[in-house]
């Protein structure tokens, strides 16, 4: 654990205290990240069922094509980040096979670190749309790839730049190292997310970064688009003490 250079006072010592009695871990990022998963994969199914379909959901364009939506199945998903319970949509003939959640799959063979770094800072529209043929293989067509981007991307962009508190007595960094393909190569790619804690005991992921590679400059990137999204001083970053990135906390909220 990393603490700022600057003396806290005995109020924010205590306000500190009380609320890292209930974050001990970087297990509270696995459990925002886990909703966010499974929001998107819920995004995707909808994308999937417009495909099946032919026309976007409440469009005119599904009077009498003999088919439509039934409501949804609920189901149970395990990945990395814990179980989770997604709304499958269905139709009424009962002839929709979802793609990225199988009907009988429960596992999610490891998609969940390409879905999240689709939400991080620095991945372009072709970044994601790359990441979506990874994900689904090469069955999926563009049309599909097309109608998922277009309900994530806005999704994606709200969330990157929404604004943040002023003030986070608490932040957590927790870095993850996925491989991706990139020129028919395959790559390690590391993922950070930063969790805030408020002063009102709030947990929320700040963001999701991705890179190709640990360095100074990342780490700095990360805490300057912190700072231009509202944050003016952090108490405390717990951090696994990586080359540099104390450095950049510090020079950024010093």
């Amino acid at each position: 654990m990393r603490q700022s250079k600057n003396i806290l006072t005995d109020k924010e010592m205590e306000l500190v205290s009380l609320l890292m009695q209930d974050c001990h871990s970087t297990g509270d990022i696995q459990s925002k990240l886990k909703r966010l998963f499974a929001g998107t994969i819920e995004q995707m199914l909808e994308a999937e069922m417009e495909e099946h379909l032919g026309y976007e959901k409440h469009s005119i364009e599904g009077n009498n094509t003999g088919n439509s939506r039934n409501g949804y199945n609920r189901k149970n998903i395990i990945s990395d980040y814990g179980e989770s319970e997604i709304a499958v949509p269905r139709d009424r003939n009962g002839e929709f096979e979802p793609k990225i959640v199988e009907k009988r799959q429960t596992r999610t063979d490891e998609i969940e670190h390409k879905i999240m770094a689709m939400y991080s800072k620095g991945m372009s529209q072709r970044d994601i749309e790359d990441n979506l043929r990874e994900i689904y293989g090469a069955e999926i067509s563009q049309t599909l790839i097309s109608k998922i981007t277009d309900k994530i991307l806005p999704e994606v962009n709200e969330w990157q730049n929404r604004p943040l508190e002023s003030i986070y007595p608490i932040i957590y960094f927790d870095g993850i190292v996925f491989k991706s393909r990139k020129d028919s190569q395959i790559i390690n790619k590391c993922v950070y997310s930063v969790l805030g804690i408020d002063m009102n005991g709030q947990k929320d992921i700040l963001g999701i970064w991705i890179s190709e590679n640990e360095s100074a400059s990342f780490y700095a990137s990360i805490c300057s688009d912190l700072k231009k999204r509202g944050v003016q001083d952090i108490f405390i970053a717990c951090h696994d003490n990586l080359k540099g990135l104390g450095e950049a906390i510090n020079a950024v909220f010093p």
